[in-house]
């Protein structure tokens, strides 16, 4: 396995549907999500030129930091945060993707006053109503939006969401052209604390669809760094 040729390839494959949307490869984030991935196969994808790396689980992610696993590059929080780990998170990652509740927002918010800083955030959206899945439904996005500004020591920038498991390609992209319509939507709308600039949607299966429904990060796994 070479990770910096893998890397490279998925630039070829994001430059190509960035350019079928009418934008350019280096509109679209690349996250490499390190989930159980050793520090020297991350060091590897920060050299190789990811955006950002991902990981899922707080305990990992704190023990991989003693490692320089992240050095030179931002580490984004892509995992389910449970309330009794968001101390241990915020003023570590420089993005929280994974925001599902107003309370997780509160605390984050207040974790990062206490701090004196902005924490910045996505929301998640539970775009296919799955009910084994944390998230925001779409309805909620603009109360929440405006709840949030509200909150000091946060900053919205945006969403991510992750769609129903599915193989037909032709059903991925009814939640991808969903979820890109509502960020339009949002990307419109004023609120303090609220800057929506960044759509986080798309896998290491999906993230070519995705791009090309109007995705500007990509959290890729497998394709990076081989299977679990």
């Amino acid at each position: 396995m070479n990770i910096a040729e893998n890397v490279n390839r998925i630039r070829d494959s994001i430059e190509e549907a960035a350019l079928k949307s009418g934008r350019r490869g280096c509109d679209i984030k690349l996250v490499a999500a390190a989930k159980t991935k050793p520090a020297g196969y991350i060091q590897q994808a920060v050299a190789a030129g990811v955006d950002a790396v991902g990981e899922n689980r707080v305990q990992e992610m704190l023990e991989k930091c003693t490692q320089d696993a992240y050095k030179d590059s931002p580490l984004h929080f892509i995992g389910h945060l449970q309330s009794n780990k968001v101390s241990k998170v915020v003023g570590v990652c420089d993005l929280i993707e994974s925001v599902s509740s107003k309370s997780l927002l509160e605390l984050i918010g207040k974790k990062a006053a206490s701090m004196e800083i902005v924490q910045d955030v996505l929301l998640e959206v539970n775009i296919g109503r799955e009910p084994q899945k944390f998230g925001f439904f779409p309805e909620q996005i603009d109360e929440v939006l405006d709840f949030t500004s509200q909150i000091k020591g946060i900053r919205v920038l945006g969403f991510m969401a992750i769609p129903p498991l599915n193989n037909e390609n032709e059903s991925n992209c009814y939640y991808f052209d969903t979820m890109f319509k509502l960020f339009v939507d949002m990307s419109k709308k004023k609120y303090d604390n609220v800057s929506v600039r960044l759509l986080s949607m798309g896998m290491s299966d999906s993230f070519v669809d995705a791009i090309r429904a109007g995705s500007n990060m990509v959290r890729i796994g497998s394709a990076i760094f081989g299977s679990r």
